[in-house]
């Protein structure tokens, strides 16, 4: 179950989405929450330049920016959860990239999941690494949510994307707490089938869930460089409104979260992804 929920508040991109999503889910769930906001600290003026006092000076100018952008993202997360009466705590702080990086990640590691906004292209911040690496680091599901999120948050027909692969079989065991309580569940075939192995067939899946009372369907996804695009027509032709996909160790999580399924998914997505590796 989750019962403890890190949700990491984006300082330089919008954070409507992150702040609806994640209240909603606690009040679906009864989870509490734990809400990080840090402002990055970047300071690009030459040091070296500089006078002992008069870097000081840039420092804290920095840092004092850097903790009110953290601020004010906390102030509209604040302001929703006392009105939504949940169980949550919140924190803002400010930190290099490096070290917002080593604070959010070890803290996630310590919760049952936590939620994301979904990086978002055209944008060059630190709010867009930070959730690729929490799934990289954690070892503990990322939900991700679109840019696009609005309104309450529901699981009640759930995508589950499976190649046969651990990673799948990961996203798969962390996701039995809203399996459980989901309406409709599909099995998406997201590789040719002859590539997934033969103990581990979508058909073996789907005898596995129906002997834990989940009855699914199965739905074949053509493997194609446009795969993505038919992923996101099923989901609006089966009107899924959360998908469960498995992540990949680092450095091919980075190359998939670059490009390939994953990629291309969590730039255009407009539902909520729960992701494990």
């Amino acid at each position: 179950m989750f019962g403890n929920i890190l949700v990491h508040l984006p300082t330089e991109l919008p954070v409507r989405a992150t702040v609806n999503g994640s209240i909603s889910f606690a009040q679906i769930t009864g989870a509490h929450l734990d809400a990080m906001a840090i402002g990055y600290e970047r300071t690009i003026i030459p040091l070296a330049a500089l006078g002992g006092a008069a870097v000081t000076s840039v420092f804290e100018i920095e840092q004092a920016r850097a903790l009110e952008r953290a601020e004010a993202a906390l102030r509209i997360f604040d302001l929703r959860a006392r009105s939504a009466g949940i169980s949550y705590a919140s924190r803002a702080l400010s930190a290099v990239p490096a070290e917002a990086r080593r604070s959010i990640c070890a803290s996630a590691r310590v919760h049952d999941m936590t939620i994301v906004t979904q990086p978002q292209s055209g944008y060059d911040s630190y709010d867009n690494v930070i959730p690729k690496e929490i799934l990289s680091q954690a070892g503990k599901p990322v939900l991700y949510l679109p840019s696009v999120f609005h309104g309450a948050l529901s699981a009640r027909r759930v995508g589950i994307c499976w190649d046969g692969s651990r990673p799948a079989a990961r996203a798969l065991h962390d996701a039995m707490p809203l399996l459980r309580e989901a309406d409709a569940l599909t099995i998406i075939a997201i590789t040719s089938a002859h590539k997934i192995p033969a103990e581990s067939s979508t058909e073996h899946l789907e005898q596995y869930l129906a002997r834990s009372g989940l009855p699914a369907k199965i739905v074949s996804l053509p493997a194609s460089k446009s795969a993505h695009r038919a992923l996101l027509s099923l989901v609006a032709d089966e009107s899924l409104n959360l998908l469960v996909m498995g992540g990949y160790g680092r450095c091919r999580l980075r190359e998939r979260l670059r490009g390939g399924l994953a990629g291309d998914l969590l730039r255009e997505n407009s539902v909520p992804v729960l992701m494990s590796h």
